[in-house]
């Protein structure tokens, strides 16, 4: 079985991050981790977007294929954060087509406090919103695992 090497971008507003429900989530194959049950990970890269307005989105997913990405995850953090990230569908795009790598928004399942305060905002409304979000909304006992 061949491993299957992913990269991590997160927001930046979490640069300190330690990545911890990120590397839990891909340890049970939960969240958007879940497409990879059965089948071997190694993660190439993590860092963060560099900033508003995603400064290391241009160089960070080169170096990820460079060291064999072959799919790039979003935290969850870019869409859970208030304001979630404006610039998702600029980065996923730009990624996709300069690099040629698999953009996939999302890592550990959203936490039900996130769930609750987004929902009575609206903010994931849009069927880009949920497209987006379908990964990482598994059922509520799992969201509420990670809160």
């Amino acid at each position: 079985m061949s491993t299957i090497k992913i990269g991590i971008i997160i927001c930046d507003r979490y640069r300190n991050c330690a990545g911890g429900k990120c590397f839990r989530s891909l340890r049970e194959r939960e969240g958007a981790f879940d497409r990879y049950k059965g089948k071997d990970v190694e993660i190439v890269g993590y860092t963060s977007c560099g900033g508003c307005p995603g400064g290391n989105i241009e160089y960070a997913p080169e170096e990820m294929k460079k060291n064999g990405a072959e799919v790039i995850h979003f935290a969850t953090g870019f869409v859970v954060g208030y304001p979630p990230c404006p610039h998702i569908a600029h980065f996923k795009k730009y990624i996709e087509e300069a690099f040629g790598l698999e953009v996939i928004v999302g890592t550990h399942p959203i936490p039900e406090k996130y769930v609750v305060v987004h929902e009575k905002l609206g903010t994931w409304n849009s069927p880009q919103w949920q497209e987006w979000i379908r990964p990482t909304f598994p059922e509520q006992a799992i969201r509420k695992d990670y809160d």
